[in-house]
């Protein structure tokens, strides 16, 4: 396993997220899963106040292994539809959504904290005093953002700054080789070029959800198969499927898979980057501890994301 370190967490991070969007119960394939992570050196969990009772199931599952403070926990708060309808990126939503994420994990912190959504008409002064506040209080170790655009962070950052305060310490965007065509989901936010230019400049981690682009490249998919209609509208593009055509022929060269091959170029950015997965079965989970392990060049890079002609 690999690891990197965020400012205000003394334990060292693994590269690879377990996402819980998936964890509902806690039967022997959870927890096979599970202690496979772990004994691999995973130790980083994402999971959301907003997953629908998957904060209660990883907090079991660490009382009755008595891991919690041997991992690192990221939750996030705030997203819009979560207890009511609209915007909820305010100090009172992000003090209930805590509190109510503590008690289903049965801790008093968590190791990463990121809002889930941004409201781009709320000033950023009252969100970033009230993280500020958790973040004396120990309730919470590090701050970060959830589908932000780069330019609110640095808003925020630069708010924190001139008031002595801590900033966002991270963010969490879709970042796949597949490039979306819209948002996945109501809010989410999708690292751009852009984005990834201002990450390789201020240097500040990435955590990218669905890394792989909801298994695009795994072989699944085709041009004429249109039977999954999200993926067809997010994905489905001439782009992509070149994107797709090239990750099929460096893998053949490098012996993996394509979808190793997406999740490695996640991994291999000029800027920190972490990946939340999903496996389904320890198999998957060691194929993308393969994936993390794979290193690509930075123009093999380039060529995947089609900014080059030549491999090399």
């Amino acid at each position: 396993m690999k690891y990197i370190q965020i400012q205000g967490v003394d334990k060292k991070i693994s590269r690879l997220f377990m996402g819980t969007g998936d964890l509902r119960k806690l039967e022997e394939p959870q927890r096979i899963m599970l202690d496979a992570y772990i004994q691999s050196g995973g130790n980083t969990f994402d999971t959301a106040h907003q997953y629908r009772g998957r904060e209660l199931v990883l907090g079991q599952w660490l009382a009755e292994t008595k891991l919690r403070e041997k991992v690192v926990i990221m939750t996030k708060g705030a997203h819009h539809d979560d207890g009511s309808p609209g915007p909820r990126v305010n100090p009172q939503a992000i003090r209930k959504d805590l509190t109510e994420s503590l008690e289903r994990l049965g801790t008093d912190y968590v190791d990463l904290y990121a809002l889930h959504r941004d409201d781009p008409t709320v000033a950023v002064g009252p969100i970033i005093e009230e993280l500020n506040e958790h973040l004396q209080a120990k309730r919470i170790h590090a701050i970060g953002a959830s589908n932000w655009s780069y330019k609110r962070i640095r808003e925020a950052n630069e708010y924190a700054a001139s008031r002595n305060l801590t900033g966002f310490s991270f963010s969490s965007p879709n970042l796949s080789l597949a490039k979306p065509l819209e948002a996945r989901w109501e809010g989410a936010i999708s690292a751009d070029e852009e984005t990834c230019e201002w990450h390789a400049k201020t240097q500040l981690p990435l955590f990218a959800w669905s890394a792989q682009a909801g298994g695009f490249f795994s072989g699944n998919f085709a041009p004429d198969k249109r039977t999954d209609e999200e993926m067809v509208r997010v994905y489905y593009s001439d782009d992509n499927w070149e994107r797709y055509r090239r990750a099929v022929e460096l893998s053949e060269k490098k012996g993996v898979t394509p979808i190793q091959i997406a999740l490695s170029y996640v991994l291999c950015q000029t800027f920190p980057t972490c990946a939340i997965i999903g496996p389904q079965n320890p198999e998957e989970f060691y194929s993308s501890i393969e994936s993390m392990n794979l290193e690509l060049s930075p123009r093999e890079v380039e060529w995947l994301d089609l900014k080059s002609k030549e491999m090399a």
